[in-house]
């Protein structure tokens, strides 16, 4: 009877315990990002130096500084919460970035400060990855083919350029955050960042060309909210 009298109640606080985690954050913020003027034509990409790249890529692809969609939509633009959320840890689930057919994909990787990133390479060739950051240390490697991912992590926020010296069209950007709630956009500029309480946020767009713009939103009780975003384009390269 003693041991009964034990167990009975320390199941009834492990069941409270349960009982009392609330079901996870439901809001979302949607939108488009799109642009005015006249965009930049982009230029096809000579990969003749690689020639079993060159005949995986035919006809050519062009770059990616600024690549549109139907509807004037711009796409990879990255939108994340830059205010309004409490601090978070960053994820274990490491992030990954391939270097396939002397290409960079995706061409923007977006990732949690401190989150693990491997970097692979599926090409049966040496690649090399430079990243370029100003407030993380800056390092260059060499990764020949077959080679083990290469596993990093960056501490500081900001939007990383990363270049291959041996392959000069291979261009693209990890965007490093202090937050969870991001998405890159697709070819039609849409985006959609999920699981936010409501209250209210800060939503920032950043596109490698044009740089950033801010807005206001609310999540109310609906768990709901929407905002656009327009950028002004110009047909040259600053």
């Amino acid at each position: 009877m003693r041991l009964r009298y034990v167990l009975v109640p320390a199941a009834v606080v492990l069941i409270g315990a349960v009982a009392s985690v609330g079901p996870a954050p439901a809001g979302s913020i949607d939108g488009k990002v799109t642009y005015t003027g006249t965009p930049p034509k982009m230029k096809a990409i000579d990969m003749s130096k690689e020639p079993t790249c060159a005949k995986e890529h035919n006809p050519p692809l062009d770059t990616q500084n600024v690549t549109t969609g139907p509807g004037n939509a711009l796409q990879y633009v990255v939108v994340y919460i830059s205010a309004g959320e409490q601090s978070s840890q960053a994820p274990t689930e490491p992030v990954r970035f391939d270097q396939k057919g002397c290409m960079y994909i995706p061409h923007i990787l977006p990732m949690h400060t401190n989150q693990p990133l491997q970097i692979y390479t599926d090409d049966p060739f040496t690649h090399n990855i430079h990243p370029m950051p100003k407030r993380n240390p800056e390092w260059n490697k060499s990764q020949p083919a077959g080679a083990a991912p290469i596993d990093t992590k960056w501490e500081n926020p900001e939007f990383i350029e990363v270049k291959c010296n041996i392959h000069p069209w291979m261009h693209g950007y990890f965007a490093v955050l202090n937050t969870s709630h991001y998405a890159v956009t697709d070819s039609d500029g849409s985006f959609s960042l999920k699981g936010l309480s409501p209250g209210k946020y800060t939503v920032t767009a950043w596109q490698e060309q044009y740089g950033t713009q801010s807005q206001d939103v609310t999540v109310g009780a609906t768990g709901a909210a929407a905002v656009n975003f327009v950028f002004k384009v110009t047909p040259y390269l600053y």
